[in-house]
This record gives structure tokens, sequence and C-alpha cells, in this order.
């Protein structure tokens, strides 16, 4: 039998109390994970630093292996170039042009994080299961990170293919100033477009991959999510960066050919089409050439989305405390 579950009060000093139309009841923190846009971008930074610095050394191998023409490594297989550049410059060669890496990852993600969660925050609607406002939000991100990346991500390439006796550059600067006095501003934004259409669907992937695999495994258990938190943003990173990788291995490609052309003997190109280095490519090496390094690319993406991802979260849930132990003290009379 059906009963009339409305509370009825009887005493007149009982009368219900509208609440606000913006009132939720579960809310427990501030809007948007309750950080600042200083904050997203320390976290980003420091994110983006210990990724590209803990695999620096297969990003290496992955540049061997794109480049074309007489450069030192001539095989596409991963043993095969890891065996090269240990015979030609010992355990170093894995580390030539980290310096320009350093330089140039905390900056990009200080940006790419910060504007991610912006982007997010304004496209999301108040809805933070919207894939396409993830999407959308990773592509901003890509376009105004790689404009801060990119100079520095060619420096680091050139010296890459570089060795102790045949490297046309001394160091970081030195690559700076001659690449400036050869070509002039725009050879450090010959591959910017290439980088773009690359990491614009890379970016569209990894975002929205990895907040579908993160829902996916907190919902598995939710009332250990915070314990396994850790596990969580790893378990995702590495889906998100293993799957985007893998799409857009041909782009990369491109953009490695752009970026190093007239070094160790690899190719130049009279325009920076990208169609021409598709073609070049294709007649060169077959379609095979398209996908060359797809293997590394994956190895350092997959366990570089995963620490990417754990830092930034660590990071946020950091200042996280931080603003709750200063509103705490605020309180304080």
């Amino acid at each position: 039998m059906a009963t009339d579950a409305t509370p009825k009060f009887k005493n007149p000093d009982f009368r219900p109390i509208s609440q606000p139309q913006d009132y939720r009841q579960d809310a427990t923190i501030s809007a948007h994970d309750g950080l600042h846009f200083w904050q997203f971008m320390i976290a980003g930074s420091i994110a983006g630093m210990v990724e590209h610095m803990a695999m620096f050394p297969v990003d290496t191998i992955k540049t061997h292996m794109q480049a074309l023409g007489s450069c030192p490594i001539k095989s596409v297989g991963v043993r095969q170039a890891l065996g090269s550049i240990l015979k030609s410059e010992g355990p170093a060669g894995l580390y030539r042009g980290i310096g320009a890496m350093g330089l140039g990852a905390g900056p990009a993600h200080a940006v790419y994080f910060s504007v991610y969660e912006m982007s997010k925050k304004f496209f999301s609607g108040g809805n933070p299961n919207n894939p396409g406002a993830h999407a959308i939000s990773g592509v901003f991100a890509t376009v105004a990170s790689d404009a801060v990346f990119t100079p520095m991500d060619m420096v680091k390439q050139r010296l890459q293919l570089g060795n102790n006796l045949h490297s046309p550059y001394n160091g970081v600067w030195d690559c700076v100033r001659k690449v400036f006095r050869e070509d002039g501003v725009r050879a450090f934004y010959a591959s910017y477009r290439t980088t773009v259409l690359m990491n614009a669907p890379f970016t569209a992937v990894h975002f929205a991959t990895y907040e579908a695999v993160k829902r996916g495994l907190m919902e598995i258990s939710p009332e250990h999510a915070n314990d396994e938190r850790l596990i969580v943003h790893a378990t995702a990173g590495a889906a998100a960066g293993g799957l985007a990788s893998m799409v857009t291995t041909p782009l990369d490609v491109v953009k490695t050919q752009l970026q190093c052309q007239g070094i160790c003997g690899c190719d130049r190109f009279k325009s920076g089409s990208i169609r021409d280095v598709f073609r070049t490519i294709v007649r060169k090496d077959g379609y095979k050439g398209l996908v060359r390094g797809w293997a590394p690319r994956m190895l350092f993406h997959a366990p570089a989305a995963a620490i990417c991802w754990s830092t930034y979260e660590a990071s946020k849930t950091f200042f996280q405390e931080l603003n709750g132990s200063s509103s705490n003290s605020g309180t304080i009379t």
C-alpha cells in the first residue's frame, strides 16, 4: 500500500527553509579542485620536468630511428638503435640534448596543464564527465604549449643526432646561435604546424581516454578510490599515452624530419610542406617509414604519461591540502 512520504510538521515552529538555486549538498571543495591558476602551472611544470627527464633515453632512441639519410642509425630496430648509440658514445649519448629538454619542458607543461584546466572548466558546463570538453580542452592546451616547446624541441633533436666527434653543435646555446645565424627564427618553428597537427589529435585522444579510464577505474571500487589514487592516475595515464602515441606516429616522423633537416646527412626540404615530407619518406622507405620508431614512441609515452599524471595529481593534492590548511588557519580567532 502506497504511503505519503512527505513529512507533516504539526508544530508551527518547524518551517521548511528553501535552499539557494546553486546549492549542492555533495560539494565539499571550492570550484575546480580549489586551486589557483598559478598552482596549476607549478604542478604542470613539475610533472613535465619529471616525465621528460625520466624518459629522455627512450626519446633519444626514437629520434635516431625516425631520422633518414646517412645518420648513424640505419636500422629501425630498437635493439640496433640502442646498440649503435652506446657503441659510438656510450651511455652519455642517450642524454645528449637533455639540457634543451629541461629548458623547454617546464614552461611548456606549465602552459599545457593550466590552459587545459581552465578550458575544461569553461567547456564542461558543470559536467565533469564530458568527453567532448576534455578533448577540445586538450587541443587548446597543445596549441598554446607547442608554441613554447617547439623551439627547444628542435634544438634537443639536433643535439640528439650528433656525437662528440661529428656534432656541428657544442651545446644548447651554440646550437641556438648557429641555427639562428644560418636559418633565422623560422627554423625554430619549421615543424610547428606539423607538431600542432600531430598533438591536436594526440591530446584529444589522450585527455578523453585519461578521464574516461580514470572514471571507470574509480567506479570499480569507489570506497577505495582515495587510497588507490596513485594507481588509478598511473594506469589511466599509461593507457592514454600508449593509445594516443600509436595513432599519431606518422605525423611524429614528419615532425622529426622537419626539425632535423641537414643534420648528420638527413634530408633538406625545399618547402615545409607536410605533403612533400610524406612523399619523400614513402619514396625512400615505403609506407613502413611512416611508422618508424612507433615502438620506442609507445614505450616513451605510456610510462611517461603515467609518471606525468601521477606527479601532476600528487602536486595538485599537495596544493589542495596547503590551501585547506591556510583556510583553516585563517578562521582561528
